[in-house]
């Protein structure tokens, strides 16, 4: 038995789309212990590029079905949601296995079907769609732990969010506005900028503005470009949490001295736990908070979604529907 899928085949560092292949793959395995979910709807990741480049992948585990996130239906009919973090607290694998996403030991969501331990299987709350569920297990999960675990913010703390415009930091806007906090966003576009005042930022300016006041937190997932702003943008004892460097991770030292003498705190984040993403639909499920979205493509248009991924120019999440 096959099934559609998207799926890398090799690896390319500088055209990571010419490794990408659509067409049938194996059905997944139901080992014990695990269960098959018929897949409605999968969103794109960044991550999804990095495979494709050979990020967290070795030549043997190729082919490999691209795809961290998806909404679905489980064997008995449920509609649930799928946490993608494999062997979190050893659940469905063996005690030693480390932990992993869906993609780097396992086979991904950008199929018909995808296997998974019965553990990382939520129920989708039903005030939400499958292509809003499927938004919030990898860059909604990561906002909301960088705004409520990792920087420790409360109601009326001022948050600056890097790089308007993608998965993570349109999320932490949204967040962070229906949390009560004052959002400070920058983007280098101005269309973006605008999109992010009516996503609920006070403000949004150019990558290096001069803010109208130190922040308690800094959401940075863009990395080397927008690294120095964000260190002199945070109030003295300020947390600067970082999830991602998609402009390159080698930022310059000279803000070191900054660090140690204002006491400021550097927290990396990955992803979140099974009980914060419980926490996450909880949240959209009471709210009106729902995952913004760029567009919506059939999987066989997966290509195309990729490539907008690539060129940056979205705001919010690319979803694939099967």
């Amino acid at each position: 038995m096959t099934m559609f899928a998207a799926y890398a085949t090799r690896f390319d560092r500088d055209q990571p789309l010419s490794g990408l292949e659509l067409g049938e793959r194996p059905e997944p395995d139901a080992r014990p212990g695990w269960t098959v979910v018929d897949v409605r709807a999968a969103s794109i990741n960044h991550h999804d590029l990095w495979s494709l480049q050979g990020v967290g992948l070795t030549e043997e585990s190729l082919p490999m079905i691209l795809g961290c996130d998806a909404a679905g239906v489980d064997a008995d009919g449920n509609e649930v949601v799928v946490h993608s973090v494999i062997g979190q607290s050893g659940h469905g694998v063996g005690p030693r296995e480390p932990r992993s996403i869906l993609t780097e030991r396992y086979q991904g969501t950008f199929a018909e079907r995808v296997a998974v331990p019965a553990w990382n299987v939520l129920p989708k709350p039903r005030e939400l769609t499958f292509e809003q569920a499927a938004c919030l297990p990898t860059a909604w999960l990561t906002a909301y732990r960088m705004l409520f675990t990792n920087a420790n913010v409360r109601p009326g703390d001022s948050v600056l969010v890097q790089g308007a415009g993608g998965g993570v930091a349109t999320a932490a806007i949204v967040l962070g506005k229906a949390a009560g906090l004052r959002i400070f966003a920058t983007s280098r576009d101005a269309v973006k900028r605008a999109r992010a005042v009516e996503l609920g930022a006070e403000e949004a300016f150019e990558p290096g503005a001069r803010l109208p006041h130190r922040v308690d937190a800094v959401i940075e997932t863009v990395g080397a470009a927008t690294w120095s702003h964000s260190v002199r943008s945070l109030r003295p004892g300020g947390t600067l949490v970082i999830s991602g460097a998609t402009s390159g991770n080698t930022p310059k030292a000279g803000e070191l001295n900054r660090i140690f003498f204002l006491e400021l705190k550097v927290v990396g984040s990955t992803m979140g736990t099974k009980e914060e993403l419980a926490g996450l639909l909880d949240f959209c499920a009471a709210s009106s908070v729902r995952p913004v979205i760029d567009s919506v493509l059939p999987l066989d248009q997966a290509r195309e979604g990729l490539a907008k991924m690539a060129s940056g120019d979205l705001f919010g999440k690319v979803v694939l529907t099967v």
